[in-house]
């Protein structure tokens, strides 16, 4: 009889979300889906010896859970959650309020009634933190501490008698409740790798790796890979090449699973099942013997496409070719793949969440049998691979779909003829796997790289990787070896895919700009570890969103003495003003340096002011002014120019302006008295118009009040402050874009032109 193989991949990710200079953790996701979806996931299978699966752990999300398990990851989630609630700070409690409801309504905290009930007062304020904070008592906040963390607690974590107990008690915590939650998360963390060493050792399962920060390994050994799956695909500016890396990033997994597991994993979930020849023989040299990636990469590879009939069916023909082991062969490489089955694939993630459990584990079970029938009416071994996120989706299902997953194990084991098998064995048990002779470069969306590559802020994002790759090729060999082993291992991060996923038109999260920071600090620790400062760029958003603080244009010319010990309202009417909107933030601990800046120009001079968020910070520090002059018509700025004072014990230690060659300069060791710098409570400047121009600034005198002689109606500047710590970027405003001054007359900008 012939035989139904199911493989079941589960992939199991997070991105990595530390910082590795400040060593902090800007999301809690890995410490949460640790605490509810791993353990379980393969724990469940102690009750069904005979359904063996495979689980693909990726190497960063192993790495930030050891770090969680030794108790020095630094997470600012955590430490909100631990902090007694009669200690909060008003932005605490703001904190608290924002973030601990993250979890879906239903079925994470409509399970506590008094969770519930929390949120439900919440909302009642328009789910505003800044409303809502004055309405929630100590007693409220220490019962939401003890009931969002409880909420992300394992089936099997809940079932534990003082656990339980908690859960009955229901409200009132106490802190002696909320220390004994934060106790037991650590404790509940060192189970997880353990259960999955011991599940593989019995052979249950089988782990496989993906590349350590979960980079698309076709376009780190080409970017030009992205044109080859979609022809016509705008790239980057910079062709990024680096094979090794993508050799480097398979190295580190298969060494760090064989030191955490005991075994080297002989198969590999490429990140995004993204694939290419160029990747296979990577793969090939290192030992790996299986990969597995999505049916559109083989159907593009075979020129076919899966069409389905409106029962999801495959006919005969196409059904033979997905529902099979094939076996990549191209001279001196050779590697099995499995291909993903899209549709039932799908149905766990996105449809049987809605079903009656009983009823989705029957339909599941009854569609993996009618999509092989055809295979097996030919008397041939069918294979059905089945990969899918192993977390995320478990919280749209009542109680983390345990009910549905266990009808659906206990059915496989008393089914005939079918066999849950990891991929080795499936590989091993199958008889003449079908031969690929070649394969078009694809993932698992669309079969292309697109969600990656091609936006304009995708593209972006890899030319900010290349100029840092570059920049570490060029510089490494004069570092030391800590520092070029940190730069090093910056760059492997910002390979990842997670950062690209957030840009482009394709996907949008509350943490959109939380990726986007994260990513720009990896490539500004490249420059610092090798003794550099990063470039100016690093500083500005790389994601277009929507959310935009106030900006009010200039209106009239200003004069304003620049001193810096107090603000002058009035000498600052007319100015430009742009004013951080520090409640757009979704990362809890980001600093808020720089409240606003004013900018506005005279006849003769730009002038700006900058307002701290509170005191000048004490420690050491740069602030930056990047300015330029642009024409109507052209497409590049005419003129250039960087402020940059360096600020030590609160005071403005040297500064310097820098530009084109042909425009004057100034700095503290050559003072030009058209220039003026002065922090006090605030910082403010003033530099001559004419270094922005490109032709002179004509005499002129303050009765007259004449333009710049010369100068276009349209031209304009524009400006960007920065603030710099440790040569690294920490604050900005514009947060986005620059603020743009209109070189008009005052008569002109007074009519509003």
């Amino acid at each position: 009889m012939p035989a139904l193989r199911l493989i079941f991949l589960w992939h199991q990710h997070q991105p990595f979300y530390k910082d590795l200079v400040t060593g902090e953790y800007r999301l809690p996701w890995v410490r949460l889906h640790a605490l509810k979806d791993y353990y379980g996931m393969v724990k469940l299978l102690d009750e069904f010896p005979n359904v063996h699966q495979n689980f693909n752990l990726v190497p960063s999300l192993i790495t930030q859970l050891q770090d969680y398990v030794a108790g020095t990851a630094r997470d600012p989630f955590l430490q909100v959650a631990a902090k007694p609630a009669k200690e909060f700070t008003s932005k605490d409690r703001r904190f608290a309020l924002q973030y601990l409801f993250q979890a879906n309504p239903t079925n994470v905290i409509g399970r506590y009634p008094r969770y519930w009930e929390l949120r439900e007062k919440f909302r009642e304020h328009g789910y505003n933190a800044e409303k809502a904070e004055k309405y929630f008592e100590p007693q409220q906040f220490t019962d939401l501490q003890v009931l969002s963390q409880i909420a992300w607690f394992d089936e099997f974590f809940l079932e534990d008698k003082d656990v339980a107990a908690l859960i009955m008690k229901g409200r009132n915590y106490s802190l002696e409740d909320q220390d004994f939650v934060i106790a037991r998360e650590r404790e509940l963390l060192a189970k997880v790798l353990p259960a999955y060493a011991d599940a593989a050792k019995k052979g249950s399962i089988e782990i496989s790796a993906t590349p350590f920060y979960h980079p698309i390994l076709p376009l780190i050994c080409d970017t030009n890979a992205g044109a080859v799956s979609s022809p016509g695909l705008p790239l980057p500016q910079n062709r990024f090449r680096h094979p090794e890396d993508a050799r480097e990033q398979l190295v580190r997994a298969l060494d760090l699973h064989e030191q955490v597991f005991g075994m080297r994993p002989r198969g590999v979930w490429p990140s995004e099942g993204s694939v290419s020849e160029e990747v296979l023989a990577i793969a090939h040299s290192l030992g790996i013997k299986w990969m597995a990636t999505d049916e559109g990469v083989l159907g593009r590879s075979t020129g076919v496409f899966f069409q389905r009939d409106g029962n999801g069916r495959l006919p005969a023909q196409l059904a033979e070719r997905l529902y099979n082991i094939h076996r990549y062969e191209n001279g001196k490489t050779s590697m099995h793949m499995v291909f993903r089955d899209h549709t039932i694939s799908d149905l766990i993630g996105f449809v049987y969440s809605g079903m009656d459990p009983k009823d989705a584990a029957a339909h599941l079970l009854r569609n993996i049998r009618d999509a092989v029938q055809p295979v097996l009416a030919q008397g041939r071994d069918a294979v059905v691979s089945v990969i899918l996120d192993g977390e995320n989706a478990w919280e749209y299902y009542p109680k983390s779909g345990r009910e549905f997953l266990r009808r659906f194990y206990d059915a496989l084991q008393g089914e005939s003829g079918l066999e849950a098998a990891t991929v080795s064995e499936a590989i091993a048990r199958h008889q003449n796997p079908s031969v690929l002779p070649s394969l078009v470069p694809g993932s698992w969306i669309n079969a292309n790289f697109n969600v990656w590559i091609g936006a304009p802020e995708d593209n972006r994002a890899w030319d900010y990787l290349y100029h840092a790759r570059e920049f570490y090729t060029q510089h490494a060999a004069s570092a030391g070896d800590v520092q070029r082993k940190l730069a090093f291992e910056e760059l492997l991060i910002a390979e990842g895919s997670d950062w690209n996923w957030w840009y482009g038109p394709e996907h949008h999260s509350a943490n959109d700009r939380d990726f986007d920071e994260l990513y720009r600090k990896h490539l500004a620790n490249v420059y610092q570890a090798l003794g550099a400062t990063a470039p100016d760029y690093l500083s500005q958003p790389i994601t277009g969103a929507e959310a935009r603080p106030a900006f009010t244009p200039q209106t009239a010319y200003i004069h304003p003495r620049v001193a810096g010990d107090k603000i002058r309202y009035f000498e600052w009417m007319g100015a430009a003003v742009y004013t951080a909107d520090q409640r757009s933030s979704a990362m809890h601990g980001k600093q808020f340096l720089l409240d606003s800046v004013y900018a506005g120009i005279d006849a003769w001079f730009v002038y700006g002011r900058l307002d701290f968020a509170g005191e000048v910070p004490q420690e050491e520090l740069d602030l930056v002014v990047n300015l330029e002059s642009w024409a109507n018509g052209e497409t590049h700025a005419r003129r250039t120019l960087r402020l940059d004072a360096r600020v030590r014990d609160r005071k403005i230690a040297e500064w310097k302006v820098d530009g084109h060659e042909e425009l004057s300069k100034a700095s503290s060791t050559g003072v030009d008295e058209n220039a003026k710098l002065a922090l006090v409570r605030n910082f403010e400047f003033r530099l001559p118009l004419s270094w922005l121009l490109a032709i002179p600034v004509a005499a002129t005198d303050s009765a007259n009040q004449k333009a710049p002689a010369g100068v276009p109606p349209t031209s304009r500047l524009k400006l960007r402050f920065s603030l710099w710590m440790s040569r690294l970027p920490v604050d900005a405003l514009p947060v986005e874009g620059w603020i743009e001054l209109q070189l008009l007359t005052e008569a002109e900008l007074a009519a509003g032109m």
